[in-house]
């Protein structure tokens, strides 16, 4: 009888034994638990926990300019556990399912919690509305809009933009710093239909020739269409040494349009004719990639391709024939777009759209591409209303 009185109580602090090392819940107690946010770092301090959530971010492909996604990368190796990307196919305006579905898809995951889209191509809106069917409280932060504000602002929670009315009033003033006594613009029937590049377009006739300067439109292919991409590359190579023994040197070119940068950029240097800015500012758009320049190890340093841009301006004999913004506009709307989720979605917001916290943010990482570089930020109006999710940008021209 004594064995097995004996034999239970070894049995039962075995029990006990096992159930200990298996951490049983604490009892209920007053003192509060040591916060999840953080654990002790090697050093003896303390390291802020991976945030519980993920930032997606969609971009086009390299082929429509590989701006974005070198941001979005950049983005990815700054917050690998937090970032994950996705992008649209290049010819979107036929594919608007697959543009869809990738939203979709991306946002499928739940951990996901805010979107940063640029460049905000046509059917984005659509894509946000399928992805709020199943994720209504998703953060959409969208980049350079492909849509009319009347249909994009109603869906995503921040709209940024270039300026476009804006850069019809400045490209004319810069084009006659540069010697401009005519500006070819370069565009199609699809861009010419979305309200902002209208009111572009509206602003460029007007000072233009306040500033005796004639402006001459020009249709080129559109990129989506039947002859794609390479065709409208094709026509800006034939075209411009066509407009230039038409109208001289002192001809100004802009386009409309990502992918045809590239070629305007390499015929105008090649005829000496003048460069003012690209459709989406930035020192990186284009330059690199027309003139030859290796951008490896630079793909974000400003100073790195403003010494480039002005070795190769004086090589050509373009001195202060060529400009852009001192700030990449799409990659800043990428680097704003991904820190400003993060203040939203930390709770340092009052509410999605904080307009003071969008304003520090677009200064801050303004400053991680230039130095000093001071960002105009205007709310886009409708009929004399102020949209407040809407932001316009504007920025300073750097020469060559």
């Amino acid at each position: 009888m004594k064995k097995r009185i004996l034999s239970l109580v070894l049995a039962a602090l075995m029990v006990l034994a096992v159930t200990g090392c298996r951490g049983a819940d604490p009892a209920p107690s007053s003192t509060p638990a040591p916060a999840p946010s953080s654990t002790p770092a090697s050093d003896g301090g303390s390291e802020p926990a991976a945030p519980s959530y993920k930032i997606g971010i969609i971009t086009g492909t390299a082929s429509q300019g590989d701006e974005e996604i070198t941001q979005a990368n950049k983005m990815k190796e700054k917050y690998p556990d937090l970032i994950v990307t996705t992008t649209y196919p290049d010819n979107f305006t036929s594919e608007t399912e697959t543009v869809i579905s990738n939203a979709v898809a991306l946002a499928s995951d739940p951990d996901v919690k805010a979107i940063v889209w640029c460049q905000a191509i046509p059917a984005t809106s659509a894509a946000i509305a399928k992805v709020r069917e199943t994720r209504p409280d998703m953060l959409f932060i969208v980049g350079t809009p492909g849509e009319d504000p009347g249909v994009i602002d109603p869906v995503a929670d921040v709209v940024l933009q270039v300026d476009e009315p804006g850069c019809g009033i400045a490209i004319p003033a810069q084009a006659a710093k540069q010697g401009a006594k005519t500006l070819i613009h370069y565009s199609f029937p699809r861009h010419m239909s979305y309200a902002l590049i209208v009111a572009r377009h509206e602003n460029l006739k007007k000072y233009c020739a306040e500033q005796n300067i004639e402006l001459v439109d020009v249709t080129a292919p559109d990129p989506t269409g039947d002859s794609g991409i390479t065709g409208a590359q094709q026509f800006i190579m034939e075209d411009v040494p066509r407009q230039v023994a038409k109208y001289g040197k002192d001809t100004c070119f802009f386009t409309t349009n990502c992918g045809m940068q590239e070629p305007l950029i390499r015929q105008v240097f090649e005829q000496g004719a003048i460069y003012t800015l690209q459709c989406c500012p930035s020192p990186f758009h284009a330059y690199p990639a027309a003139l030859n320049i290796d951008m490896a190890g630079h793909e974000a340093d400003v100073e790195y391709i403003k010494e480039q841009l002005t070795a190769k301006a004086e090589e050509y004999g373009m001195h202060g024939r060529a400009s852009t913004w001192g700030v990449p506009c799409n990659m800043l709307f990428i680097d704003a777009g991904v820190e400003y989720a993060r203040k939203v979605l930390d709770g340092k917001t009052n509410g999605n759209v904080d307009d003071a916290v969008i304003r520090e943010t677009i200064a801050e990482c303004a400053e991680h591409f230039t130095k000093g570089m001071k960002m105009t930020l205007t709310n886009y109006e409708e009929n004399g209303t102020v949209v407040p999710n809407h932001y316009l940008v504007m920025a300073d021209f750097i020469d060559f």
